[in-house]
């Protein structure tokens, strides 16, 4: 019997990324899961109080970052053998766009790594805590070790 039948990696390409994605593999794994990834660039946009509005990103420079995302993202679905039609690149905000992928493609767990977190930064929030928050799915954050 399984437990889960679509899993959804909220990648991210920073140091300890590797070990949330060995984790979303084995829990894939074990219940024959389908597993898709999912990776948000966030696009906040730049301000600067001398010039009062906001002064938006430039396109090639959002084009070019979403071409490496999607070159590390295709790296990494090639590594866990994930098509590339499972897949999902997006711009937004990253808690909002992982639970809306989720929702999508009838995931019924969500693996994100999380720090543990505190003081200011605990009072921003973070994307583990937004996805837990929001998913209507199950949420797995698996902790990350703080350098």
């Amino acid at each position: 019997m399984t437990i889960y039948k679509h899993i959804l990696l909220a990648a991210d390409f920073f140091e300890h990324g590797g070990q949330v994605a060995e984790k979303a593999r084995q829990i894939a794994a074990q219940n024959a899961a389908q597993l898709s990834l999912v990776h948000v660039v966030d696009n906040l946009p730049i301000t600067d109080p001398a010039y009062g509005p906001i002064i938006p990103f430039d396109v090639d420079l959002t084009q070019e970052l979403m071409e490496a995302t999607k070159k590390r993202l295709r790296e990494l679905g090639e590594k866990l053998q994930v098509p590339a039609e499972r897949q999902y690149l997006e711009m937004g905000s990253p808690k909002l766009e992982i639970v809306r992928v989720a929702e999508e493609i009838q995931a019924d767990l969500i693996v994100v790594g999380s720090h543990g977190r505190h003081g200011f930064a605990l009072l921003l929030g973070s994307t583990a805590n937004g996805v837990l928050h929001h998913a209507k799915c199950d949420v797995l954050a698996v902790r990350l070790a703080d350098d």
